[in-house]
């Protein structure tokens, strides 16, 4: 499998796209969602003295090599800046041997960074996004016997990538992996606000009411779950539907039609965060550009 970064200094994949459908009917979703279905001077004196000029006071300036001490611990990959700064404040970060709990410390090159008892060394920013093929699981505790998706993009980078989000075995398409702590915890918390589309395979033909009843919103265990758009897709038994919604958690997308009697026996990521899967085989892997992790980091 040959693989490529997507940037201007990275080369593509070189195979076609195997994306899913692109048309929805019923209740149309938005183009993104298509896009996956388918002075003031004084005299001085009486004489002619000499102007004076006061120099003005050097700004200080950082050194651009500079890094702030929790964003230097967070790419190291251990944690989030957030979770960084509750350490540097409990003194369990060392600079050059020195515990540090100034809040916007400065990190110098060449500084030994010690964190609860370890040195660390900051990573390169990493960015993969894989088409996920049957079988694989975000989880080892899932099922050991189950192969892992890091196993997919383990010849991508040397970075410690983790998964943006879990997705079951049976669960196929898109799933980001990144070694930036931050935007993993932005795309998994709750009030993120992405958009992510999922075309649904049900055992049986969806009934009219209950795609309205799910497009207005329902309680499952006492957590009130809405969707931005629902669909049957045009040309598809009306077993087969458009789901828009802000989770990555696949195991929502799965309850909402289990809570109806309806199982569902596939569920296909096709589109995250504005990433769909053009040019992106299933089971193929590729570097985000530079713009799509602008993008990532705007939303």
């Amino acid at each position: 499998m040959n693989n490529g970064r997507g940037n201007s200094k990275r080369s593509t994949t070189g195979k076609s796209n195997s994306g899913g459908k692109s048309n929805t009917g019923g209740k149309r979703p938005s183009a993104a969602a298509k896009d996956g279905f388918k002075k003031d001077n004084s005299k001085a004196g009486f004489s002619k003295p000499k102007p004076t000029v006061s120099k003005p006071k050097a700004a200080k300036t950082e050194k651009s090599d500079d890094i702030r001490l929790n964003k230097y611990i967070s790419n190291s990959g251990v944690c989030s800046r957030r979770d960084a700064d509750i350490y540097i404040q409990s003194g369990n970060v060392k600079v050059n041997g020195e515990v540090i709990t100034e809040m916007g410390y400065k990190v110098k090159p060449g500084d030994i960074v010690n964190f609860d008892g370890s040195t660390l060394t900051p990573e390169k920013k990493e960015y993969v996004l894989l088409n996920k093929p049957k079988g694989f699981t975000t989880s080892k505790d899932e099922d050991v016997n189950s192969n892992n998706v890091l196993d997919l993009v383990r010849n991508a980078t040397k970075a410690k990538l983790q998964p943006v989000g879990r997705m079951d075995k049976t669960t196929t398409g898109l799933l980001l992996f990144t070694n930036d702590t931050d935007m993993v915890r932005k795309f998994t918390l709750p009030n993120q606000r992405s958009s992510k589309v999922y075309q649904v395979s049900l055992d049986r033909n969806l009934k009219f009411e209950d795609l309205e009843k799910i497009a207005s919103g329902l309680t499952i265990d006492n957590h009130r779950i809405f969707v931005e758009e629902i669909s049957y897709i045009d040309g598809e038994p009306k077993s087969e539907i458009g789901i828009k919604m802000k989770t990555a958690n696949v195991k929502v997308v799965r309850n909402i039609f289990e809570h109806l009697k309806y199982n569902a026996i596939k569920i296909d990521r096709v589109v995250f965060a504005g990433l769909t899967k053009k040019n992106l085989p299933r089971g193929n892997w590729r570097f985000l550009t530079d713009q799509e992790i602008i993008n990532l980091k705007n939303i």
